[in-house]
């Protein structure tokens, strides 16, 4: 059943491909490259590093830097010595990483250059206090980490660890509110593999290469490079999302899958770069993250030429839900580009209503899953963990429905419906319907407080560039298309919109900002 029976852990990945095809290239990027080999031993040496700086098992490894092949080598090094790795988030402010660093409390903390004058801040705030070695990923410099490392040893501590023993901890994005320290296990990431390895969506050729570019701080970026070398597929590293560097990764590497959010599929499509470049080493597009249009799509899959597939998951399921899958992508078809496909073997997903009731296909309710991924609880934070997780099932905060013809729909965050005047209006439906606008480049929907209505829809709008748009043009055109109680009575016109680094829109800090009396007003 298991594609290879001697991975049980995080570092069991390297070790198999490093005694079965050791001169395979694991991770590259536009400096170097490193095979399982080398990523075998240099992950040991850093392990006994770890082991020699006083951390026993269970402790947390923080790395605070971007995507980098030194990342992969803390990760494993981190497994191997039967510790925890916590990928920061390099776009928190000093005040925020102190706060997550006071919660997770790390024995060791790993910083790339670029990032070392923010972690000074984070010291001076009070930040807990633990070892910190920097090194530099962008260059072939002698650094504090590669000076230790070579007075360390190249045998694995090979410290053990159990299925239930936490490997990852990812911190949410904080769209909802306070962020939580996610614990996905050993066992839980091994069992993802195996949904992953028992979905026939998910095929490997020997010439793939993933290109990975969302993330290490977000599972979507961390848990597809993880799907990867577990298949002994190479990856191409991208730091981040920069078009340009992208456009010529592909030139260079020739990668096959990817990973995109909507929004990064908007610039590639966008930048002058992407009308002659070839893109046809490409043979998959994942893309998640948030809800994409389907006029986007559909220009995506014209000028990439390749298969897309959509995935809809979350941190604390330990990757994928449920896929829409290639062969469901139908052009013809617009109304099923809107759905997130069906789950992936051993995963459930149901519909409940707010009582706990399975709702009639058709019917909105909250999407709530059960599979042997899950993660383990919140750190820190037991009554989090039971106000969500229940008997194996994890309430998702999302709402959505089954449609007759089988599909699951994802309709909106619970939390961002929008209760106006006593009909439930869903800030995603109204976003599509604004995304047809012409002259729309991005949009958010949001419900702000209102002495009539209880909510008002409110619509933050970004108006693609050069074009003049009027806040009763839109409404119009909304009004054409959806319910009138549905369309917005408030549009707000902005330069941008706040995101994650996952390309998801951070409503609470726009209800924040326009909720406000003094708010302008369209």
């Amino acid at each position: 059943m298991w594609l290879h029976a001697d991975i049980a852990s995080l570092a069991d990945i390297p070790r198999y491909y490093a005694r079965v095809d050791g001169e395979r290239v694991a991770l590259m990027n536009a400096r170097r490259k490193e095979t399982f080999r080398e990523l075998d031993l240099v992950s040991s040496r850093l392990a006994n590093l770890i082991v020699d700086s006083g951390a026993g098992p269970g402790s947390v490894i923080a790395f605070f830097g971007k995507n980098s092949i030194e990342y992969f080598e803390a990760m494993f090094a981190a497994s191997k010595a039967g510790c925890t790795l916590l990928p920061l988030n390099w776009r928190l402010s000093a005040a925020e990483l102190a706060a997550v660093l006071e919660d997770a409390a790390p024995r060791l903390i790993l910083v790339d250059a670029e990032y070392c004058g923010l972690m000074q801040k984070v010291r001076e705030l009070g930040a807990p206090a633990a070892t910190t070695i920097a090194f530099d990923s962008t260059s072939g410099e002698e650094t504090e980490l590669s000076r230790r490392l070579a007075d360390c040893s190249e045998v694995d501590p090979a410290l053990p660890v159990r299925p239930e023993d936490t490997a990852l901890l990812l911190y949410t994005s904080g769209t909802t509110g306070q962020p939580k320290g996610v614990q996905l296990t050993h066992g839980g990431i091994n069992f993802m593999r195996l949904c992953e390895h028992l979905e026939s969506a998910f095929s490997w050729q020997p010439d793939d290469v993933m290109m990975f570019i969302m993330p290490n701080f977000h599972l979507v970026g961390t848990g597809l490079s993880l799907q990867g070398l577990y298949n002994g597929v190479p990856l191409t590293i991208l730091p981040g999302l920069d078009v340009p560097n992208l456009l010529a990764t592909i030139r260079r590497d020739r990668p096959t899958i990817c990973c995109l959010v909507p929004t990064a599929i908007q610039m590639i499509l966008d930048h002058p770069d992407a009308a002659t470049t070839d893109f046809s080493s490409l043979r998959l597009v994942m893309y998640a993250g948030s809800p994409i249009t389907a006029s986007l799509l559909k220009r995506a899959m014209v000028t990439m030429g390749c298969d897309f597939m959509q995935f809809y998951g979350a941190t604390e399921t330990c990757g994928a839900v449920t896929l829409l899958r290639p062969e469901q992508h139908d052009l013809a078809d617009e109304s099923k580009l809107k759905a997130c496909g069906t789950p992936v073997p051993l995963v459930e997903l149901k519909v409940l209503s707010a009582a706990g009731d399975d709702v009639p296909d058709g019917e909105i309710g909250e999407f709530v899953v059960r599979s042997p991924a899950m993660f383990k609880g919140y750190l820190n934070k037991p009554s989090m963990t039971e106000a969500v997780l229940s008997g194996g099932w994890y309430r998702t905060g999302d709402a959505g429905y089954r449609g007759k013809d089988g599909l699951f729909y994802l309709v909106d965050r619970t939390k961002d419906m929008i209760i106006s005047g006593g009909e439930n209006v869903y800030s995603t439906e109204v976003e599509q319907v604004l995304s047809k606008h012409p002259a729309v480049s991005q949009v958010a929907v949001i419900g702000l407080p209102d002495e009539r209505w209880g909510e008002r829809v409110t619509a933050i709008v970004v108006p693609a560039e050069g074009a003049a748009l009027s806040a009763d043009e839109l409404i119009a055109h909304c009004r054409q298309l959806i319910a009138a109680y549905k369309a917005p009575k408030q549009v707000i016109f902005a330069d941008k919109l706040p995101m994650t680094p996952t390309g998801k829109i951070l409503k609470t800090a726009l209800r924040k900002q326009f909720g406000e009396p003094e708010a302008a007003r369209g």
